[in-house]
């Protein structure tokens, strides 16, 4: 299937989503906040897709939403205000959903950041478990500079990942924070000198990635996610009722045996979920 907006490729396990409107400074447009859940939706229904990473093309990852989004969700100017604003909510919602697919899905998703990684951008990063970006990166909560409170994510997210003065800083200012700096608070894990050196780096990753049980890594993803929203008894407590049904004792035997061997783990792939979720 074609999409306007990604450029879609798996292989070994991994998935790479390529955001391919370079000449539109790859604005999140209506189809944007259709094609990703889809997309990642429909690897992790598959169940054989164990790494996904997201990058772009051309000068910047993106320039953020792109405002005719907004003006598409409005209704008729005679609609009565209590309704109106009713459905801005819905409207809002379902932005919200597009990036929270990727929190639910089984499998990691990493994002290579490459020049400006605005507004929208924040919010769809922040939304990925790992990080990455090239030394001319920038992050940005633009929102805030065209008289907006963000709306979808970024404060939701962006203070779980760095120190909250620092996100406070980013919500308050819209000022750019920079490669370095970013690295510095723990945005992101790695900067690279050029986009090439990081989509190397990052493919490598998520192929090492796929190498693990995928079993095990949906279950450390899950803890992490939920841990990140919970107390540590809270996490303890679902860690053990998750592992007294997932713990697979072959999975251990076959990781062990393959270091001791100096091969690759074999270990089959998450079954496809069940139709309808």
């Amino acid at each position: 299937m074609g999409y306007r907006c990604f450029e879609v490729e798996e292989a070994g396990g991994v998935a790479h989503l390529r955001m391919c409107r370079p000449e539109e400074l790859n604005t999140l447009v209506e189809e944007f906040w259709s094609e990703l859940p889809e997309i990642v939706e429909g690897f992790d229904a598959q169940g054989n897709v164990r790494a996904v990473v997201v990058s772009s093309t051309g000068r910047h990852f993106t320039a953020g939403l792109d405002l005719g989004v907004l003006a598409s969700g409005t209704v008729d100017r005679d609609a009565e205000i209590g309704r109106a604003r009713a459905n801005l909510r819905m409207l809002t919602l379902a932005l919200q959903e597009t990036f929270s697919s990727l929190e639910r899905a089984r499998m990691p998703v990493l994002a290579a950041v490459q020049g400006g990684c605005v507004g929208g951008g924040l919010d769809f990063i922040t939304a990925c478990d790992m990080r990455y970006c090239t030394a001319d990166a920038f992050f940005c909560v633009q929102e805030i500079n065209i008289g907006i409170t963000a709306d979808v994510g970024t404060l939701q997210r962006l203070p779980k990942i760095i120190p909250e003065g620092i996100a406070r800083e980013m919500a308050y200012t819209g000022r750019r924070l920079s490669a370095q700096r970013a690295l510095e608070v723990g945005l992101v894990n790695a900067v690279y000198d050029d986009h090439e050196a990081m989509l190397t780096d990052v493919l490598a990753m998520a192929r090492e990635i796929a190498e693990r049980s995928p079993l095990a890594m949906w279950g450390s993803k899950e803890m992490l996610n939920y841990v990140r929203d919970h107390s540590v008894a809270d996490g303890l407590n679902l860690i053990a009722t998750w592992q007294s049904g997932m713990f697979q004792p072959g999975e251990v035997m076959e990781a062990m045996s393959a270091k001791q061997e100096k091969r690759a783990p074999s270990f089959p792939d998450l079954l496809p979920k069940p139709k309808g979720l």
